[in-house]
């Protein structure tokens, strides 16, 4: 779901730049055009980081900017038919239920929740087996597998299908949602940032 990927591009550093490292103002440039941007091949890129200008720079006649080959890192978020996720379910309507995966909703219909028949109680918000009355809510935790991916030119546009008819998929008990406390998540995103800037000013 999560894959950490190298790219290569040829960045346009625009002269009110010059006076930042050109490592710098390359990642800058990088993560305003790409972050939350669609890959159709590898997925949504969810940040860019370790930007490393790769040689010296070009001037192109009649344009001020200078112009750098760069590598650099990318978190991106893909899925795969037949993969398996989990997530939470951040909204039920009357066809079935949208459920949040990192940046992106997929769309369970009300036929792929369960191997039976689901009724939409409009009064309660949730979907209910008919004959188990089990319910299915806003904010449960599922585990569901992705049927279909169709990534396009931007995250609202692209879609997701999943189901939960198959054995061993389905709503998961509080005890079973694995979750990164909200500390550890800043912590990381602090030394990543201290890690950067260290690498900057060298």
């Amino acid at each position: 779901m999560y894959k950490l990927v190298t790219f290569e591009d040829t960045v346009r550093v625009p002269p009110a730049l010059f006076g930042m490292k050109m490592n710098q103002a390359a990642q800058r440039i990088l993560r305003e055009k790409y972050e939350r941007a669609v890959d159709k091949g590898r997925g949504i890129i969810l940040g860019v980081f370790n930007s490393k200008i790769k040689g010296d720079g070009k001037i192109l006649p009649g344009d001020g900017s200078a112009y750098f080959d760069v590598q650099y890192d990318a978190l991106v978020f893909n899925l795969e038919v037949n993969e398996v996720v989990e997530g939470e379910v951040s909204e039920i309507v009357e066809f079935g239920a949208f459920v949040r995966m990192g940046p992106i909703d997929g769309l369970m219909h009300v036929s792929q929740v369960a191997n039976e028949f689901l009724a939409y109680d409009k009064k309660q918000q949730c979907l209910v087996g008919r004959e188990s009355k089990k319910t299915i809510r806003k904010a449960d935790a599922l585990r569901a597998k992705v049927a279909t991916v169709s990534f396009k030119d931007t995250i609202p546009n692209s879609k997701v299908a999943l189901t939960m008819r198959p054995t061993g998929l389905g709503k998961l008990a509080k005890k079973d949602v694995k979750q990164v406390p909200k500390k550890k998540e800043k912590a990381a995103e602090k030394k990543e940032e201290k890690s950067e800037k260290e690498k900057e000013s060298k």
